[in-house]
């Protein structure tokens, strides 16, 4: 196990932390994030939608260097593109111009990706469920959990630590009635993909839909009701629309 001091982490919201005055980002409430590792000053960032410059900016200011970005899916709000005809977000395309780093999605999701940003799927760094990303010496293993989109992944970062973009929240999990969802993919998703995350590791969503920032997974397993059907015949009562 890394010791913590060595891990780099930032949650910052997006409208207050970074594009401060972003009407949409205020709205949205998506989180971004930086993880790194302070001994060697490498870093990456996750669905860094809204503002790059400012990301750059707090990463010089720590002394850190981004060096990668990961993607938890192709909606606009985390990785840029057009949100329904209404706004256009910068993303990853907008990084990209900045600074020539990896974009790390799931395989399944970079299809989606290129139809949906003016980044080709093409130059995507494209992986498999298990796959591991090492900044520095922190491992961020990748779970792919589909059902919001096909390509949807998690990121479990040092075994302590789970960014779940919109596959899971503290409250609910991410919408299954969007183009590429998947109900029964939520749900496997959900109790079979993230069995492996242990109950003492981190929360870390996509947004802030509830009063908390973060939980644990123990808190999360409890008190989340897309936790509490027995089987799949009952979650989808429940929860397919």
């Amino acid at each position: 196990m890394t010791e913590p001091s060595r891990l780099y982490f930032k949650q910052l919201l997006a409208g207050l932390d970074v594009a401060e005055g972003n009407q949409v980002a205020e709205q949205m409430v998506n989180f971004v994030y930086l993880i790194g590792d302070r001994e060697t000053g490498e870093a990456v960032a996750i669905d860094p939608a809204y503002d790059q410059q400012g990301l750059l900016d707090i990463l010089a200011a720590d002394g850190m260097r981004l060096t990668g970005a990961l993607a938890t899916h192709y909606h606009a709000d985390h990785v840029g593109g057009s949100l329904g005809g209404m706004a256009e977000i910068t993303g990853i395309a907008e990084l990209l111009e900045l600074v020539d780093v990896p974009i790390h999605v799931q395989a399944e999701e970079a299809e989606w990706i290129g139809k949906t940003t003016p980044v080709s799927a093409a130059t995507l760094t494209q992986h498999q469920s298990g796959d591991i990303v090492m900044v520095g010496e922190i491992p961020i293993t990748l779970i792919h959990t589909p059902g919001h989109t096909p390509g949807s992944q998690c990121f479990l970062v040092d075994g302590k630590a789970l960014v779940s973009g919109d596959t899971l929240f503290l409250d609910g999990c991410g919408r299954t009635d969007l183009p590429g969802s998947n109900p029964e993919d939520m749900y496997h998703s959900l109790t079979h993909q993230l069995a492996r995350v242990p109950d003492e590791a981190v929360l870390y969503p996509g947004h802030l839909y509830s009063e908390k920032p973060s939980a644990s997974m123990a808190e999360t397993r409890q008190r989340n009701v897309v936790f509490r059907p027995d089987s799949l015949e009952q979650w989808m009562m429940m929860f397919a629309r």
